[in-house]
């Protein structure tokens, strides 16, 4: 079969008949600043582009149909740097990994629906974001490109960054365009790739696309199948009681890293980490011992049907409270969540039990102290709920009869109020999906059934309320404050619900 020829970025090319147009972008012709998210789901919209001058998404285009035809990716817009000055300016990204796809598509918008919260929203459908949770991004495109990017600090901006987020993280222009330095955008051009194969092992090939044709690639599929809750309320007596279910972490960059032979790992904490998502270092040493028994550089990837299935979720538990502010917590049984759970609620027995089902982390944001603490919020009856996290991070928050959602937060030294700001709207979009949209229906053998991107149950742009935030100004040692506001907006929700008994409340 004869090479595709077609134009990208005002540059004839030619590449191989085969695969998406993305394989072609990131494998072919290393243009990185579209994100494989999801492929070949064609959800997330992270590798937007233009076919044409229209937004289409490059993971379910097969190369074959853009012969003859012009491409344009983030590299190649013409106003890309405007676009990205607007988004830093008003924290419209954080990892920056669902961030070009985006601007892609705003910029492929006509004024009259780009310069509307409403019409900005609808053209967002097409897309996902777990960081941010739409506001700011809905404010940078209604804005529209140009601009300063009014980063006056950039080392303080990115220490309040990585406060929030939890690992280093670069703030600036570049990082909505792509370049925060993800780990597969940066892994050496002659690097094997390695992939799972439908038994969990790794496969390796010269390409990516050998890779995939060796593995039996597990594809994405979304059931009906109900969810379910897997720990029951323990016995008593309780004023009251709350069980959760199994939640996706639901972060937009797949696992990645890759090593040189001898060398040290890339770490898949490329630019975040996902909110304690990617706490695991499995892909860096499966990395580096094949680097070693290949003597090349070698590539590991996760798909996301990997990432639902074998990554780590939040606990499941289930609590029963007394309005003296005892209770017993029956959770999953995970490292550190005892102590996480006691944290805050030392008046709490907490019982460990085994599940059939994913592996749990504590590391995922607020795990067990967040849930003790709306429930003691819950119990306390105030109009206003208010939780102090265990790093001494203080939140207030309160819904409206709009669903508008308000915020207060102290974090110690602001360092940087526009990265602040957008932490906090990004923990109080992801405490309103847990509370009432967010669960993944698992099959009796304890296996994931959702593997696609919008099975989850994460807000949309159109579903997301307008969250006010105010910062607390202060001197004290900077702490991060959205894990405060993700467990007060929580408990606000849920309060503003009439306290049902689980969570997804729309379940």
């Amino acid at each position: 079969m004869s090479d595709v020829e077609f134009t990208v970025n005002g540059r004839a090319v030619a590449v191989p008949a085969r695969g998406s147009l993305l394989d072609a972008l990131r494998e072919e012709l290393r243009l990185t600043g579209a994100k494989d998210g999801c492929s070949p789901q064609g959800q997330c919209g992270c590798c937007t582009v233009w076919v044409d001058g229209q937004p289409r998404v490059a993971c379910v285009t097969p190369v074959a149909r853009v012969r003859g035809r012009s491409v344009t990716t983030i590299e190649g817009l013409p106003d890309a740097a405007d676009w990205s000055a607007t988004f830093t300016r008003h924290g419209a990204s954080q990892c920056g990994f669902c961030t070009p796809g985006i601007i892609m598509r705003a910029a492929g918008l006509d004024e009259a629906k780009r310069s509307t919260t409403a019409g900005a929203c609808q053209a967002m459908l097409a897309h996902q974001c777990r960081c941010t949770g739409w506001q700011t991004v809905i404010e940078a495109i209604v804005d529209g490109p140009g601009g300063d990017a009014d980063l006056d600090d950039a080392s303080a901006a990115a220490a309040r960054a990585r406060l929030e987020g939890g690992v280093l993280q670069v703030v600036g222009p570049n990082v909505a365009l792509g370049a925060g330095g993800f780990a597969d955008d940066t892994a050496p051009a002659d690097a094997l790739v390695a992939v799972r194969d439908s038994a969990g092992d790794w496969v390796v090939g010269d390409t990516l696309h050998e890779a995939r044709e060796r593995s039996g690639k597990v594809q994405g599929r979304r059931t009906t199948a109900p969810i379910a809750w897997p720990i029951d309320v323990p016995d008593g007596d309780w004023d009251l009681t709350l069980q959760t279910t199994w939640v996706e972490p639901g972060y937009l960059e797949p696992d990645a890293s890759w090593c040189e032979p001898g060398g040290e790992p890339m770490s898949s904490h490329g630019n975040g980490g996902a909110f304690g998502g990617k706490e695991s270092g499995e892909l860096g040493e499966v990395a580096r011992r094949l680097a070693d028994e290949h003597g090349r550089p070698v590539r590991v990837l996760s798909t996301r049907e990997d990432v639902v299935r074998l990554g780590a979720k939040r606990p499941p538990l289930a609590i029963g409270a007394r309005s003296d502010g005892t209770g017993v917590v029956h959770v999953a049984r995970t490292p550190g969540i005892v102590d996480a759970v006691r944290s805050v609620a030392p008046g709490f027995d907490v019982v460990e039990v085994d599940l059939v089902g994913p592996a749990t982390s504590s590391a995922i944001r607020g795990a067990g102290w967040v849930e003790a603490a709306v429930v003691l919020t819950g119990l306390s009856g105030d109009a206003t709920s208010s939780v102090t996290a265990p790093n001494g991070g203080s939140a207030t928050a309160s819904v409206s009869d709009d669903g508008a959602i308000t915020v207060r937060v102290d974090a110690g030294a602001v360092l940087d109020a526009r990265v602040l700001r957008s932490y906090c709207i990004g923990a109080a979009h992801m405490a309103l999906g847990w509370v009432t949209s967010e669960g993944l229906s698992l099959g009796d053998d304890g296996v994931p059934h959702d593997l696609t991107m919008r099975s989850f149950g994460v807000l949309r742009a159109v579903d997301t309320p307008r969250i006010d935030v105010e910062i607390v100004s202060s001197d004290a040692d900077p702490v991060n404050g959205s894990d405060a506001v993700f467990a007060a907006v929580a408990a606000a929700v849920w309060r503003r619900a009439g306290l049902p008994a689980r969570w997804p409340t729309t379940h």
